[in-house]
């Protein structure tokens, strides 16, 4: 399934260990705090936990979306939609 994973976290060294979180479950960075991917379900579950261990409840936002290819293609992207820097030719072809 595809996913969007999208943060707000306080802590820089919390902010850092999600960014590599997401990195390492094989998702990519297309803006600072916004990665995108396929994971399996079992994929997914496994990276909620570890976010939900790292982040402060009381202050933190994590959101996991998850959506099909179908949905993605119907997805808006206006200006500069994504870090051109960033995103990935493997991000481009989930949106094509």
């Amino acid at each position: 399934m595809i996913i969007w994973v999208l943060y707000d976290v306080e802590n820089d060294r919390a902010r850092t260990k999600a960014a590599k979180l997401c990195k390492l479950a094989g998702l990519y960075r297309v803006q600072f705090s916004c990665f995108l991917g396929t994971l399996t379900s079992a994929q997914k579950d496994t990276l909620q936990l570890q976010l939900a261990e790292l982040i402060d409840e009381e202050r933190d936002k994590v959101y996991v979306f998850p959506m099909n290819k179908s949905e993605l293609q119907q997805t808006v992207l206006l200006g500069q939609a994504f870090n051109k820097d960033l995103v990935s030719d493997e991000v481009r072809s989930l949106f094509f």
